[in-house]
């Protein structure tokens, strides 16, 4: 036994799909997030103005930064998430908004065709690919560490950086493609978008940690144990004769004007 866990050293046939499927998750969040990463200077002169040299650095600052500084923030959205709607539910979703935005970058109208929205829309969906890769991270690692048991949890959790990372170099070889024989750029966002979208439906078919429902069921008991005590308590206070007498208004009106009375001198002492 380890901690309150029994050791486990094989994997059940759910739990290794459940490995491939996260960890496939995560190989296409961060081969989306990190397309733009290697693709940033090609994509740059599309996206950004060229009147003037210091708007565009700032612009494509912004852009490429804001990926990265509000990963953290993904990060606390997706616990929460995570706590309250589900481990899987959690891992979907991050899912759904990587796919979501690396479809509108695949489809967002250049700075030469819509102007400053352009660079503004592609911020926001880097905004949002920032905060989908880490809470992906995070979602993953919790669902694989509520769903096995060490010393097999390990090597199961460790999956997702070592898929992470492999993420980020096909991101870097499909660029390369892109930026030294002339293909669409276009295309290579369509093709990221797409797997992503397929990936948010086969998540569908995960189960939820057994400790997640185990802890959602126990609440739901208590919750109802408190209502069945908090119903008998207001029944027994509602039979007592004290709540049945009226109140006597000229009673009520004094005491609070002699409660007034000595708020009022409490602040003038003071």
């Amino acid at each position: 036994m380890i901690g309150n866990y029994k050791e486990q050293k094989g994997l059940t046939r759910k739990q290794k799909e459940a490995i491939g499927l996260l960890s496939a998750g995560t190989f296409l969040e961060y081969f989306d997030l990190m397309l733009y990463v290697h693709m940033a200077v090609f994509l740059n002169e599309l996206f950004f103005p060229k009147y003037d040299p210091h708007t565009t650095a700032i612009y494509s600052a912004t852009a490429f930064c804001s990926g990265f500084v509000f990963r953290p923030v993904g990060a606390l959205i997706v616990g929460w998430i995570g706590d309250n709607v589900g481990r899987k539910n959690t891992v979907i979703i991050t899912t759904f908004i990587m796919a979501l935005s690396c479809l509108i970058i695949a489809n967002l109208p250049t700075y030469a065709q819509i102007g400053i929205t352009a660079p503004w829309l592609l911020t926001i969906c880097r905004i949002l690919q920032g905060m989908s890769s880490m809470g992906e991270t995070v979602g993953a690692v919790l669902y694989l560490t509520e769903s096995i048991n060490p010393p097999a949890q390990y090597p199961a959790v460790s999956s997702v950086s070592v898929f992470a990372t492999l993420g980020g170099v096909a991101a870097l070889g499909i660029a390369s493609l892109v930026t030294s024989y002339g293909f669409n750029w276009r295309i290579a966002f369509w093709m990221g978008a797409s797997v992503a979208l397929v990936g948010t439906v086969a998540r569908k078919s995960l189960r939820e940690t057994p400790e997640f429902a185990n802890t959602k069921r126990q609440l739901k008991k208590t919750l109802q144990q408190t209502s069945n005590v908090a119903a008998i308590v207001l029944k027994k206070l509602e039979n007592n004769p004290i709540w049945q007498k009226k109140a006597n208004k000229v009673t009520v009106i004094a005491l609070f004007l002699i409660e007034c009375i000595l708020l009022v001198n409490e602040g003038l002492q003071r």
